[in-house]
């Protein structure tokens, strides 16, 4: 695959060999950017719900763009169009191994009946096989699932060691489910897989840092577009084109969060707490408004927060205060969210949506609970890539 590139280039300009060190080193820069392309897949492609041939294009782009750059800084020779031909053909060759594989292979899991294991059964994208006797021939099966909180019975904990001892993965029942539907469903506050009820604090640290840059990089790029959008706003209907609201952020403190206005600016005739939530087709939105929060363009003065450090690119979403205040007294370790920087974008956005009512919330709530548990550079890697899906498609928008 990565030959393939210096071929086609050997056949349509044979003189562009003549420099064979510049050849032979670009060839070298492409291996070297193709196998952390590869292992930037695999990472973000264990998560659930995730189609590898979706974000094989972040994963290959950013292992590239890393290696481009390291040659440019380095001052090293190379050449733009085997570099450009590699990293197109290495897309369209994993591309079309993802099909093939989905097409050949189904994920078979062997489930044990005892404990609460009904709750699995129900879930797609897996052939569920629940298993009669710890006897029965598992042969065709790929992983077994058991409710390891419970007491088994002597039998299937005999053979449960016997499937870990023959390498035969055997995973929690909880786990599994937490892993295909990307939601973690918290029980205890102790239920953390870190040991500690906070996240890797190196990982916090390091993102914090790249949040501000990236945000210095962007006002500067996006300052003549959010000029033009807010002269639009003000045209659009009367009012500042800014709104604020007080919204609970980074370990439980309140702060002004800002976007651009998408409603009338009236005084609202209704309860704080009504007022606080976005209903479908709300008759408060303004023309422009519509495109801004289909497109989640709305939300980006919020730069302005991750400057101030009270935010992240990617995080969970801030609450205002008002229905902050209301989940709290309603659904036990709500707060627990604040533990991370809330952020423009979050898992529980890309999979769910805007959501305000109690019932919806606290699935949204087991998204943020499944993000922290997983907080690291990887999920936000595909929380980037959906995030651009939902731009497109309007996603969850209100």
């Amino acid at each position: 695959m990565t030959l393939l590139p210096f071929l086609l280039l050997w056949g349509l300009n044979p003189k562009a060999f003549v420099d064979l060190h510049v050849v032979l080193a670009t060839w070298a820069y492409g291996v070297a950017a193709m196998l952390l392309g590869v292992v930037l897949l695999r990472s973000i492609s264990q998560y659930p719900g995730v189609e590898a041939s979706a974000y094989t294009l972040p994963s290959f782009g950013i292992s590239y763009g890393l290696m481009l750059i390291a040659v440019i800084f380095a001052r090293l020779s190379y050449s733009r169009v085997l570099l450009i031909v590699g990293f197109v053909l290495v897309l369209i060759w994993f591309m079309g191994l993802h099909v093939i594989a989905v097409r050949r292979q189904t994920f078979s899991i062997g489930v044990v009946p005892e404990g609460d294991f009904e709750g699995l059964l129900p879930l797609s994208g897996v052939r569920w096989v629940v298993l009669t006797s710890p006897d029965q021939d598992i042969s065709g099966l790929h992983a077994i699932t058991a409710d390891l909180r419970v007491d088994l019975s002597a039998d299937w904990d005999r053979k449960l060691a016997d499937y870990a001892l023959q390498g035969v993965p055997v995973y929690h029942t909880k786990h599994l489910a937490e892993s295909i539907t990307g939601m973690v469903q918290l029980e205890h506050l102790s239920e953390n897989s870190f040991g500690t009820l906070s996240p890797v604090s190196a990982f916090m640290t390091v993102k914090h840092i790249g949040d501000w840059i990236m945000a210095a990089v962007m006002a500067i790029i996006l300052a003549p577009l959010l000029i033009v959008l807010a002269i639009a706003i003000r045209l659009d209907s009367p009012g500042s084109p800014i709104f604020r609201q007080i919204r609970i952020g980074y370990r439980g403190v309140p702060f002004t969060v800002y976007k651009f206005r998408t409603m009338v600016s009236d005084k609202p005739t209704a309860g704080a707490l009504d007022a606080a939530k976005t209903k479908s087709a709300d008759a408060r939105i303004t023309r422009i408004g519509h495109f801004l929060r289909k497109s989640r363009i709305d939300e980006l003065p919020q730069i302005l927060n991750i400057l101030k450090g009270e935010m992240s690119w990617i995080g969970p979403r801030p609450e205002a205060r008002v229905l902050s205040e209301w989940y709290e007294a309603e659904i036990p370790f709500y707060r627990y969210r604040h533990i991370v920087r809330p952020g423009l974008t979050g898992w529980a956005q890309v999979n769910q949506g805007h959501v305000a009512e109690v019932s919806d919330v606290k699935d949204k709530l087991y998204y943020d609970f499944y993000y922290i548990r997983q907080f690291s550079p990887w999920i936000d890697i595909l929380i980037v890539g959906r995030t651009i899906s939902t731009m497109l498609t309007g996603f969850g928008a209100k």
